[in-house]
């Protein structure tokens, strides 16, 4: 697997991805090796100087007028780092924990931070070495930065002379969850002492906010992709309209996200022997208007990779070193940027769960799926002893309406911390999580309609074994057949959502 190289400026999510998920090594660009340097020896000056510079040689957020002697600079970033780590709930994921390192390392290779070198290459072994620390998933607000979180990755790495097991955190490694000091020791990984500025620099930003989110937007757009086939197939197996896919429609009203989703509806459906088969004038909205919904999604996904690829390459701690030597104490760490995107793609992304379980809710309706069996049964005559893919609908729509209150925003809200010097705070943290499971939750919906529809084109063919299927829905019908067949009775449905969730939708999107 190719490497990722970093320099602090074009990290992409897809990187973030082959890392995190994927196991791919990382490197550190010359480049970034003389930004760091730099900075650090600016940081240097400014400690045997010993005017007072925020986070420096002074303590932290209400203390910030407390100066601090040049020979407890260690004491204080280490003090800055045990205090902190304070989170709480259950442990985030693997995936998360290493998007997160990766791009805490990237924004301090920028050379703005003032680090030592040890720092990036410490951060950048973890991942190369798959040392993992167990970091809690709550009890960030997102500024100044995930600073719970991200004290507890530096514990892991970080200590003192005292070197105590039971003040280094927890880590996993080769399958076992040790001591972040024991984990760090069977790996072949030397703990850093801290030096001035550190602490504060691997603590501050909204990192763990900026990787969650990264993660999201990847999986997104896989969503909005296995969308549109879902969409094809419901489409067809209700014998559903053309017209409101004709793109002269969608070129007047000029959004990119519609016109994509038509255009591929048109593609996915061509030479369909079933669309436009019913003699419907239009269809209900779930069908008719799912480009405008779906396409909205899309424009939005499209604006949120740009906030956040631009987050991801970003400077976030403070104070941030300038040439020549300058400190400049300013709010980088804000996490409102990431806050806000997450709760626009929580938005985006219920929509297209909503509009999802409304095409299996007309599937599974025996007034509105054009005369094919109420709740998709086998027969008309197995009705009641059997009850079909009534339930499917039924987690279809639990699950939707868990994400319309998971999609309430979080970056609205805010309280004040440290004695009101931290009097606006983000809730970044919260509004990735939220979005994060409101996208887990939007894969289940739509493999529920996947499932329900390719049912639905069974039942197409044995009223009619001449019927064509399009030219995209056919493949997809043939991927999912080739995994679960159809099953005239009553079933265990579940296990076979399941599976087509996690054994088909990458396969689909050679399709889209």
């Amino acid at each position: 697997m190719k490497s990722v190289m970093i320099d602090g400026q074009q990290l992409t999510i897809e990187e973030i991805v082959a890392v995190s998920r994927h196991g791919a090594k990382v490197e550190l660009a010359n480049s970034a090796r003389k930004a760091i340097q730099t900075a650090r020896g600016w940081v240097d000056a400014i400690v045997e100087q010993g005017d007072p510079v925020y986070g420096i040689n002074t303590g932290f957020g209400i203390f910030a007028e407390h100066q601090i002697p040049s020979e407890d600079s260690a004491k204080l970033s280490r003090n800055l780092i045990l205090s902190h780590a304070v989170g709480t709930g259950q442990a985030l994921s693997d995936e998360v924990v290493r998007a997160a390192i990766l791009v805490r390392a990237n924004t301090l290779s920028k050379g703005y931070s003032g680090v030592r070198i040890e720092i990036v290459e410490t951060l950048l072994a973890l991942l190369n070495r798959n040392v993992t620390p167990i970091i809690p998933s709550q009890g960030s607000l997102g500024s100044s930065g995930d600073l719970g979180p991200l004290s507890h990755l530096a514990l892991v790495i970080t200590t003192d002379e005292k070197d105590l097991d039971s003040e280094s955190g927890q880590a996993k490694f080769e399958g076992k969850i040790l001591s972040g000091k024991a984990a760090m020791k069977r790996a072949g990984l030397k703990r850093v002492i801290l030096a001035a500025k550190e602490g504060l620099a691997l603590n501050n930003g909204a990192t763990f906010s900026a990787a969650i989110a990264a993660l999201a937007v990847f999986d997104a757009e896989k969503l909005l992709k296995i969308a549109e086939i879902s969409l094809g197939m419901s489409l067809e197996a209700v014998m559903g309209c053309s017209c409101a896919f004709d793109e002269r429609l969608h070129q007047a009203r000029g959004h990119k996200g519609q016109i994509r989703v038509a255009e591929i509806i048109r593609q996915l459906t061509k030479n369909s022997s079933l669309i436009d088969g019913y003699g419907r004038v239009q269809d209900a909205y779930s069908l008719r208007c799912a480009p405008q919904v779906q396409g909205a999604a899309w424009d939005t996904v499209d604006f949120v990779r740009k906030i956040i690829e631009t987050e991801v390459n970003a400077a976030t701690d403070n104070p941030l070193l300038f040439d020549p030597g300058v400190a400049v104490s300013g709010g980088n760490f804000h996490g409102e940027p990431v806050g806000m995107v997450m709760d626009f793609l929580g938005i985006a992304i219920t929509e297209i769960s909503s509009i999802s379980e409304r095409r299996t809710f007309r599937l599974t309706d025996g007034h509105l799926n054009a005369d094919l069996p109420p709740m998709l049964v086998d027969r008309l005559s197995a009705a009641g002893l059997n009850s079909g893919l009534m339930m499917p609908q039924y987690t279809a729509a639990s699950l939707v309406l868990e994400n319309q209150t998971l999609a309430t925003p979080d970056s609205v809200h805010s309280l004040p911390t440290s004695a009101e010097q931290e009097d606006h705070n983000a809730n970044s943290m919260t509004a990735a999580r939220h979005t994060r499971e409101i996208i887990a939750n939007t894969a289940h919906v739509l493999a529920i309609e996947l499932y329900t529809a390719a049912r639905a084109l069974d039942l197409r063919l044995r009223q009619n074994p001449d019927v064509v299927f399009g030219e995209g829905t056919g493949r997809a019908y043939k991927m999912i057949r080739d995994v679960v067949a159809y099953q005239a009775g009553d079933a265990w449905w579940g296990p076979e959502i399941d599976q087509l969730k996690t054994s088909i939708f990458d396969r689909l999107l050679e399709i889209s």
